[in-house]
């Protein structure tokens, strides 16, 4: 594999001194785009062009021809496993992912298998061979999964929800049902983001988009317990270099500490918690990334650049910050306005790594 040209980003995550901090987005590769609208158009719906690896590939790398990123992400969905063991994955126009077979039985859940990401989910790590080999060593690649969590909200209630009732009805009513679905997408998180690393991921990230939605027993409980077992399962170093791994729990702002005990390297952290506070809590044991408000791109250039140097100085000197926005990019937001955000960080935080 080639030498990285740019590694700040992980250099960053493994809290190594570094010239100014790295940036990327998340959803980096998506809607706002108008390359990124043409290829969809092109593959016809949104899961043919996860499954094309010629075009997943070509939209991974589309950002990066724009904007001076300091990582690629794989683009894909976090909902490649439940598809690949069996549920019926379709997107419903205006209404985003639903299952034709949602689990609301124990036996259902019981009869899952773990699906073989060189067989199932092939598609994914010929994307990761493909878009390491055309970065050319330019920066490094992330791949990533879904949390068990968040993978069960979608597998149970058949969808997108704002109630969670059904998942946390499973919970709540018939906990060992629960838990015995947790465990097989944890185990199938492991192979799936160790493929990845052996297709040539060089970074790792476990998006827990749902678990700011638990009280902070059934976080622990339901949600983080299954993200520890798969930190505890990942292959940490590879092809001669440190695989760093980054867990994000969306409104997890609270359980910072508890995140950070799992022996990850990195935390994502949303704009809800101040970027400074949550350094003081977990001081140097973790990197952080994050965590301008998604949002602000809306404001002008000028207000855009004031709000990166805020969050830098909230930060402050020293390693270890991958800046980030504190979720997905809008699809209605201008392009340009986000590369005033990638500049601005570039820009303007040279200064605190002196």
């Amino acid at each position: 594999m080639s030498e990285l040209k740019n590694d700040r980003y992980l250099r960053a995550l493994l809290g190594e001194s570094v010239d100014v901090t790295p940036v990327w987005m998340m959803r980096q590769a998506g809607r706002y785009l108008p390359e990124y609208k043409a290829t969809r158009a092109q593959a016809g719906d949104f899961m043919s062009l996860c499954r094309n690896t010629e075009l997943a590939c070509e939209v991974t790398l589309q950002p990066l021809r724009r904007f001076p990123l300091d990582a690629a992400i794989l683009f894909s969905d976090i909902l490649t496993i439940p598809d690949a063991m069996g549920l019926g994955l379709y997107f419903a126009q205006g209404e985003g992912p639903k299952f034709e077979r949602p689990l609301r039985s124990a036996k259902q859940v019981r009869d899952l298998g773990i699906p073989d990401p060189e067989l199932e989910l092939s598609y994914v790590t010929d994307a990761v061979r493909m878009i390491r080999r055309e970065l050319k060593g330019e920066v490094p690649l992330i791949g990533f999964s879904g949390s068990p969590w968040t993978l069960a909200t979608y597998m149970v209630e058949g969808g997108a929800t704002k109630s969670f009732s059904e998942i946390k009805k499973m919970g709540f009513s018939d906990a060992p049902t629960l838990h015995l679905l947790l465990d097989k997408l944890a185990d199938s998180v492991i192979s799936y983001l160790n493929a990845q690393v052996e297709a040539g991921a060089q970074s790792l990230m476990i998006f827990d988009t749902w678990g700011g939605v638990l009280s902070p027993h059934d976080y622990q409980d339901f949600s983080l317990q299954y993200m520890q077992k798969i930190v505890s399962g990942l292959k940490r170093e590879y092809d001669g270099r440190k695989i760093p791994v980054t867990l994000f729990t969306k409104n997890g702002g609270q359980w910072l500490e508890k995140i950070a005990a799992t022996g990850c390297d990195a935390l994502g952290v949303d704009w809800t918690t101040d970027i400074g506070e949550a350094r003081r809590r977990v001081g140097d044991k973790v990197a952080l990334q994050g965590n301008m408000d998604p949002s602000m791109l809306y404001a002008s250039p000028a207000a855009i650049k004031a709000e990166v140097q805020r969050i830098l100085a909230s930060y402050g000197h020293g390693n270890g910050h991958v800046f980030n926005l504190g979720h997905g990019i809008h699809p209605d937001v201008d392009p340009e306005h986000a590369g005033v955000f990638i500049n601005a960080v570039h820009e303007f935080s040279g200064q605190y790594h002196v």
